[in-house]
């Protein structure tokens, strides 16, 4: 049984009411919404099908664009004064059984004006409405969900969106990643770090430490470290450092000189 109904015109906003359908859909589940397109299986009575989903709803949505009231039928004659009209009769079956009429009013659409509408809808135009923009569609789309998801209950037990699911939906990858006792990882397209010197943005994972703009020898793991100083007079040979960088660092000078380069 579906919960919501999407009413709307033929040839005013059809795209908008497939947008609030699918979107509500994906939400609360397809069998919550109702959208005549998309709803009626194929070889189906369309008017009982109309009738039953609109008597077994819980709230119509009335998506209502700047054409919705001047829209004409074969007869030349606006569509909504036809006593057969389906958008017409929607909205009224809804009203006469007392459901939930949520006007949709679409882009630049005001408020109905009563003059323009048959007596027996006289009170769609006193119904307080929600507005959708095609420029704003996502946080248009959220509050109209967030709507209905206040206003009935069998939606928010159902709510994908609902911040109970949200949090559940976050805390379950965390909960598989506390198992592994793998190191943590810094990504580098979630930090960028711009070294000095024209080296440009340092790539891939970054499993260790990291040491930016160093301003003399480095040593952060284990083993020895060999540094090129600059030497004056005979003070010539290799200079490094022993230690694993978990205590006292010791330096010496090595008495053997380094061969030239100049026969390569």
């Amino acid at each position: 049984m579906p919960d919501v109904f999407v009413n709307y015109r033929t040839g005013d906003e059809e795209s908008a009411a497939t947008m609030i359908a699918r979107e509500l859909t994906r939400r609360f589940g397809r069998e919550r919404i109702f959208f005549a397109s998309e709803s009626i299986e194929p070889g189906h009575r369309f008017p009982l099908e109309l009738i039953r989903a609109v008597e077994e709803c819980e709230a119509l949505l009335a998506v209502i664009g700047p054409r919705w009231a001047e829209v004409r039928g074969a007869d030349g004659r606006p569509a909504i004064a036809a006593e057969h009209d389906w958008t017409r009769r929607e909205i009224r079956t809804a009203l006469e059984r007392g459901i939930l009429v949520f006007p949709v009013l679409v882009g630049k659409a005001t408020r109905i004006d009563p003059a323009l509408l048959p007596e027996d809808l006289l009170e769609l135009a006193e119904c307080q409405y929600r507005r959708f923009d095609h420029r704003n569609a996502e946080s248009d789309l959220t509050a109209l969900g967030n709507a209905l998801a206040r206003l009935l209950p069998s939606l928010r037990k159902v709510d994908r969106d609902a911040p109970a699911a949200r949090e559940h939906s976050k805390a379950s990858p965390r909960k598989k990643r506390s198992g592994n006792a793998e190191p943590s990882r810094m990504r580098t397209r979630d930090i960028e770090q711009r070294v000095r010197g024209g080296i440009g943005n340092v790539n891939g994972d970054l499993t260790g430490t990291f040491v930016n703009e160093p301003q003399g020898p480095v040593h952060t793991g284990r083993g020895h470290q060999y540094n090129a100083p600059h030497f004056e007079g005979d003070n010539t040979g290799v200079q490094f450092t022993a230690g694993d960088n978990s205590g006292t660092v010791h330096q010496r000078f090595e008495g053997e000189r380094r061969r030239s380069d100049d026969g390569r």
